[in-house]
């Protein structure tokens, strides 16, 4: 695990004890920190029995505290958690500022952050892989893979490889990335933003305003344009993902879409700052297999694709999904995040019928109505034996909701699951 002396004898609460708050205190731990955890769940604090102080930090007197460490997934705009440690001086930060704090103690290395609304994860994934293919040194984590602090220190001349939400971002204050990638923004949780579009941008700019002058930076052209995103950095050396050559995408086999042409082109752009050939990085584009739930061929029946798209979450994320493939059966629907269609509306044309589920899935069918075949089909499985019964070979069957899942699923990977074992039952 990653660790730090400068935690030493210090004093931090944990609040949250999912993955990413066990390796947050395991590491606290280790390190010779003591430290206060809480989770409002019984069963999750009673590993921590004898080994820690076990108490809620909205009732513990935190004078004197270094830091409480939270998930991303607390609201800061609505918990109480910030006030109550802001009476008391004390920051409230994340795993990632713990990251950022230790690297002073790991062996000399570097650190790519990525963020975006929509495409960090394939990116990061991207990344990881053609610095794994070139031999370098390499993890990834952060918003994927396993809780940075979990996992081994790199060897020297390593490169960890940083998947970053705009929640993540809100609590770390001391990263400086040697490499910072800003893919694209678009409308998404606002919620946690009160509603405000520029604060959410403001939040992914921060990833920049964090770095070192002349640090290299790749940023989406129209990102940069309209949200400004540098006003607060130092003098970074930019790389518009735009202006990136990356060759022949027919060779990529998971990268499929304009959108992952532009990921391909962040990923170029890293790796190649990163010190890498362009003949490394082609091979790496050659062999990326593709993330689970993120345009995955499930399967091939009948000369009918099935395709998981269950990470696309929203309007932004499905579009390029629905631009990377011709005669399309959409599965779409569940928990919107935003009114109307946003820029699927300009793919329609590769849709040859429409499938709707969850919440969303009459609004959906209204918008669509008279522009291409549509049926209600409530549930996901309808959903799947109905564009099952209706396409021909060459067709394709695609689940990308536009959505979140948590009206009908605990989340978008246990939608995709589910598709998959909908598929395979096809066979």
């Amino acid at each position: 695990m990653i660790t730090s002396p400068a935690w030493k004898d210090k004093k931090y609460a944990v609040l949250g004890l999912a993955r990413s708050g066990r390796a947050t205190v395991e590491a606290l731990l280790a390190a010779g920190a003591d430290v206060l955890v809480w989770d409002d769940r019984a069963e999750a604090r009673e590993p921590y029995a004898g080994r820690c102080a076990i108490g809620d930090p909205l009732e513990a007197d935190l004078t004197g505290y270094a830091g409480v460490i939270v998930s991303p997934g607390v609201p800061l705009n609505t918990h109480p958690i910030k006030p109550r440690a802001g009476s008391f001086g004390v920051p409230v930060i994340g795993d990632i500022e713990l990251f950022a704090q230790a690297r002073d103690h790991l062996p000399p290395h570097k650190v790519v952050g990525i963020t975006g609304t929509n495409g960090k994860s394939t990116t990061t994934a991207l990344v990881h892989h053609i610095l794994k293919t070139a031999g370098v040194p390499t993890t990834m984590g952060g918003n994927i893979g396993l809780p940075i602090l979990e996992q081994e220190p790199l060897l020297e001349g390593g490169v960890y490889v940083l998947e970053l939400s705009s929640y993540q971002i809100d609590l770390t204050y001391s990263l400086d990335c040697d490499v910072a990638v800003l893919l694209n923004i678009t409308p998404d949780h606002l919620d946690r933003y009160d509603g405000d579009f520029a604060k959410y941008a403001a939040s992914k700019a921060r990833l920049f305003s964090m770095q070192a002058p002349n640090r290299f930076a790749v940023v989406d052209y129209r990102a940069e344009a309209d949200e400004d995103v540098f006003e607060e950095a130092e003098d970074p050396l930019i790389q518009f993902i735009d202006d990136v050559h990356v060759g022949d995408q027919e060779s990529w086999l998971a990268l499929q879409g304009p959108h992952n042409r532009q990921n391909a082109a962040a990923a170029k752009a890293v790796c190649e700052d990163l010190g890498l050939s362009s003949d490394q990085v082609i091979e790496g584009l050659r062999t990326y297999g593709g993330l689970p739930h993120r345009m995955e061929r499930v399967a091939e029946i009948s000369g009918v694709a099935y395709v998981n798209d269950s990470k696309g979450t929203n309007t932004a994320a499905s579009a390029p999904a629905l631009a990377a493939f011709d005669k399309i059966h959409w599965i779409l629907g569940g928990l919107a995040k935003e009114p109307g269609l946003g820029e699927c509306e300009a793919e329609l044309g590769h849709v040859k019928a429409a499938y709707t589920i969850g919440k969303a899935g009459p609004d959906f069918a209204a918008l669509l109505e008279g522009r291409v075949p549509v049926e209600q089909c409530e549930t996901l499985d309808r959903a799947v034996t109905s564009a099952a019964a209706n396409a021909e070979a060459g067709d394709t069957v695609l689940l990308s909701p536009a959505c979140a899942s948590f009206d009908q699923y605990q989340d978008f990977e246990k939608r995709g699951e589910h598709f998959r074992e909908l598929v395979e039952a096809l066979a």
